[in-house]
């Protein structure tokens, strides 16, 4: 990973080229820095390691440490993304309610209002001329933090318009990723339990009290004045009083071909209610996803539209006939879930443009056996590493994996697919939980 930090690859272009020089192998053995990993490549390993032996592999590879330190310090180490064993199922089973489609349907209307209001002001900035120039990841970026804060936060900062608010300029700022950034992640990854000792942590104070803050604030103003706002604050509040509770979901509330299905796992009931720390932690690593990941995935999408017209054109058609059916009323989340193009150009990017990789540490030594020869124990401790870039680039998979194919993702094609393979949101019962919300956005 040293060359990714020096900046010698990105983190795409080093992943692909370990997933390539070894196109026969099952497994790859391999070092990032003083950590041993398992690069494993294998469909029927794959399944092992993600489903069906999860219990040995429950767990995360940590960047911030041990992830034990009971400090609120390093906010985080507290979020569901690095929690280990029963606190990660803990807190999984306690936040699940709060990213079925029903919660998500109910927030949809929020998502709405802001769409229509951002609309509004890019027409506005149009003016006469018909037209308004953006760099398109920083309009992507305004609006994905836009959407969080009102979503997560109860926060209305229109960053279109308002250009230097705070909400966006400190997350701007914690998603920068400087020189005092990679030193700490080099650290992170030479001297773990020293740096976790000394409580470092990545983000800046500044910007770590800001938001703290504003979770905080809200709370307590949600509190003495009852108010209610259907958004991800008054999930987690809900989740902190022990009332938010899993219901069965309908077929339409999970429609979407890139949705991942939540595990026995997030619905276990939890007796432990979380703290207004742990509700601030969610928060942030919902932001830090929402702000990045999403804003690269409309980016990708917008620029795929640009240099594919005939896709562009299907995807308008069915937008304007979709306009037509609703005949002057505002969107629906039932609506949306019926657009099948959007929904396959949007399975198509994610596939495309998918993160490098993910990872998961064995928890208890573990032998992996293909049943063809392939044998061996990978010991407690030992990373495993999942290429989805690798994989979803993979002819094996994906014939021509380089060109940009919806129609991969039709109701006749689909069935062709190994979703083992596919795996923009990871799999098994540690798969992203906000899948629902990310594809809604």
């Amino acid at each position: 990973m040293l060359p990714v930090l020096l900046k010698k690859y990105t983190f795409f272009e080093f992943h692909q080229m370990i997933y390539n020089r070894f196109p026969d192998a099952k497994v790859v053995g391999l070092f990032d820095m003083s950590t041993r990993f398992f690069m494993v490549r294998d469909p029927e390993l794959l399944k092992k390691v993600l489903v069906k032996d999860f219990d040995y592999f429950i767990d995360r590879r940590s960047m911030f440490g041990d992830n034990t330190n009971e400090s609120d310090n390093i906010l985080i180490t507290k979020t569901l993304l690095l929690l280990r064993g029963q606190k990660w199922r803990d807190m999984r089973a306690t936040l699940s309610p709060a990213f079925t489609g029903s919660k998500m349907r109910a927030m949809f209307d929020l998502i709405v209002t802001y769409s229509d209001r951002m609309v509004g002001i890019l027409k506005d900035q149009a003016g006469e001329v018909g037209y308004v120039d953006y760099e398109i990841k920083e309009c992507c970026s305004r609006i994905a933090s836009d959407i969080i804060a009102t979503c997560a936060y109860g926060l209305e900062v229109e960053s279109l318009e308002n250009r230097e608010n705070d909400f966006f300029t400190m997350g701007k700022k914690m998603m920068n990723f400087g020189s005092s950034f990679v030193i700490r992640m080099v650290l992170y990854g030479l001297f773990p339990k020293l740096m976790n000792r000394f409580q470092v942590d990545f983000f800046d104070a500044e910007q770590t009290r800001y938001f703290t803050q504003i979770i905080k604030d809200t709370i307590e103003t949600r509190d003495k004045q009852g108010i209610v706002r259907p958004d991800m604050i008054h999930l987690l509040m809900q989740a902190q009083k022990g009332v938010l509770k899993h219901h069965q979901e309908t077929a339409e509330a999970t429609t979407g071909f890139a949705t991942v299905e939540e595990s026995e796992v997030g619905k276990t009931a939890v007796g432990k209610a979380i703290t207004d720390f742990e509700i601030v932690a969610q928060c942030l690593i919902f932001f830090l996803a929402g702000f990045e990941a999403i804003s690269s995935q409309m980016s990708f999408i917008c620029y795929e539209l640009a240099v594919n017209p005939d896709v562009q054109q299907k995807l308008y058609e069915e937008i304007e006939e979709t306009n037509k059916r609703l005949n002057g009323k505002s969107l629906t989340y039932d609506t949306l879930q019926q657009m099948k193009y959007l929904d396959m150009v949007t399975s198509e990017t994610l596939r495309k443009w998918s993160g490098p990789a993910t990872d998961r540490m064995c928890v208890r030594d573990y032998v992996l056996d293909d049943g063809a020869g392939l044998k061996f124990t990978i010991e407690a401790g030992t990373c495993v590493m999942i290429p989805s870039h690798g994989i979803h680039w993979d002819p094996k998979y994906y014939p021509d994996p380089e060109k940009f194919d919806p129609e991969r993702f039709s109701e006749e094609r689909r069935a062709d697919i190994d979703m083992t393979m596919y795996l923009p949101f990871g799999a098994g019962p540690r798969n992203c939980i906000g899948s629902r919300f990310a594809l809604m956005e």
